[in-house]
């Protein structure tokens, strides 16, 4: 029998910190089982010395992507969901001048950040290229080291285990790997994917509970819109990369004034939208978000963050500029778009590393279609066929950021991933799904498949295409 893994609505959508899922968020979170484990073992107080070594793809771009900031963060024992995002940098600063780290703000240790923050760009793992060793020295010279796998979306694997344990033990209501068998279970429960979901979320807390974390994951979601589109400045990293959407917003919204988020939601709402200015929301949208995640500001995973701009920005259009404005609506479209997700992560990946940018910007357009279609009154199967044609026409795309950073091509990709998805969705909608020559499982192991062919210097390493054909100091022309 085929082992069903069980991933939550919260496992594909987390709220964290920009700018990458699978090489901030995961390292961040797997630091902070190393301190974890620390305190469990009643180490932490003995630990005199931390090394940390990088390997692939998290040595290649782990500066650029901040894994190094990541690491830090988590060793200080802050939260990636409640951290002070303002504070990272002056924190970072202070363990680079002072040579000290207060280790889970508690046990200060000495930390030299060039001798023990180690990049080992030339050395892989082979159980995936984003892998990192934490080794804790203690006083009495003897030594903790654990071996962790970043891969995608922000879970974690530690060596030697399987990766969400716990999880597994869970039995679903609706235990599902394939597209097939979500529809199977829509068509025997006359249900909505969406109603599959929440069902299954029972088996973790109630419906009330998993309503509010849903409303939660899009208030983070708006927050961060809000805060891009009002954002101005050179973006961090040595790209001179000039943020766009508060310009943007700004000339759509003309002479519109506003106070905060609720103002600015209603102003948007307001304004007369023709396809010109509803194209340019949407690339607004997308735009702020994923400014904000390149300067490690919160986003929400979806489903991970150098993709994190399309699900929003679709949510958005829905939401303010195709009448989804009920709280039901937003739970719809997530659940769904959240389901998607996961059949994506358990029939390919979702990490870059692994399968270029078809895996982040490609599956989270899929996801974007597919969700749209469901709140636009499609039938699940016509829901999974827009995901599908989403996907289809993202097959290939390679992950090749421009001096390691996730904003040249990254940031531009997700206004893109979310006008296909609406496109997808329309496509879907007009279509007879019974007529559909391609199924969404099918896409998926080509997806896999293309990733599996794929050249490695194409999977976020900076070693080939954009990464490598342009000049860093030309980038910003």
């Amino acid at each position: 029998m085929e082992n069903h893994e069980a991933i939550s609505v919260f496992d594909m959508l987390k709220i964290g910190v920009g700018p990458s899922s699978s090489h901030t968020l995961g390292p961040w979170r797997a630091t902070e089982q190393f301190i974890n484990q620390l305190k469990k073992n009643e180490q932490l107080v003995d630990v005199k010395k931390i090394i940390v070594r990088l390997y692939g793809s998290l040595a290649k771009t782990g500066k650029g992507h901040g894994t190094d900031v990541a690491i830090l963060m988590g060793l200080l024992g802050e939260d990636p969901v409640t951290t002070d995002t303002s504070q990272i940098n002056f924190k970072i600063d202070k363990i680079k001048s002072t040579k000290k780290l207060l280790l889970a703000n508690h046990h200060e240790i000495d930390f030299v950040f060039d001798d023990e923050m180690i990049f080992l760009k030339n050395e892989s793992l082979p159980a995936h290229p984003n892998a990192m060793t934490l080794e804790a020295i203690l006083k009495n010279n003897s030594s903790v080291k654990e071996t962790y796998y970043s891969i995608g979306g922000g879970f974690v694997q530690k060596e030697g285990e399987q990766q969400n344990a716990a999880k597994q033990n869970v039995a679903l209501k609706f235990p599902i790997n394939h597209a097939d068998e979500l529809l199977n279970y829509c068509k025997e429960n006359n249900a909505t994917i969406a109603e599959i979901v929440l069902q299954n979320e029972l088996s973790w807390r109630s419906e009330e509970e998993t309503k509010k974390g849903i409303l939660k994951i899009w208030q983070t979601m708006m927050e961060c819109m809000y805060r891009g589109c009002n954002a101005t400045g050179i973006l961090p990293g040595g790209l001179d990369v000039v943020r766009r959407a508060a310009d943007m917003n700004k000339k759509l919204l003309k002479e519109i004034s506003y106070t905060d988020l609720n103002s600015w939601l209603h102003a948007v709402k307001s304004v007369s939208k023709n396809f010109n200015d509803t194209l340019n929301w949407v690339s607004c949208f997308a735009l702020a978000v994923n400014e904000e995640n390149a300067s490690f500001g919160r986003v929400v995973t979806a489903p991970t963050n150098g993709a994190a701009g399309v699900v929003p920005a679709v949510l958005m259009y829905y939401h303010l500029l195709a009448g989804g404005d009920k709280e039901e609506d937003i739970i719809k479209f997530i659940c769904t778009a959240s389901e998607i997700g996961s059949l994506f992560k358990k029939g390919a990946t979702i990490s870059a590393a692994m399968g270029g940018c078809q895996a982040e910007i490609g599956v989270s357009s899929a996801m974007a279609a597919g969700a749209l279609t469901t709140c636009m009154g499609g039938t699940p199967k016509q829901s999974l066929q827009a995901a599908e044609i989403a996907m289809e026409h993202h097959l290939g795309m390679t992950c090749d950021p421009i001096g390691g950073l996730v904003q040249i091509p990254c940031i531009e990709r997700n206004t893109m991933g979310a006008a296909k998805a609406i496109v997808a969705s329309q496509l879907a909608l007009q279509n007879d799904s019974a007529q559909m020559k391609v199924s969404l499982d099918s896409v998926i192991k080509t997806m896999w498949d293309t990733a599996l062919d794929m050249n490695t210097k194409y999977k976020e390493t900076a070693d080939g295409g954009l990464a490598t054909n342009v000049p860093i100091g030309l980038a910003e022309c």
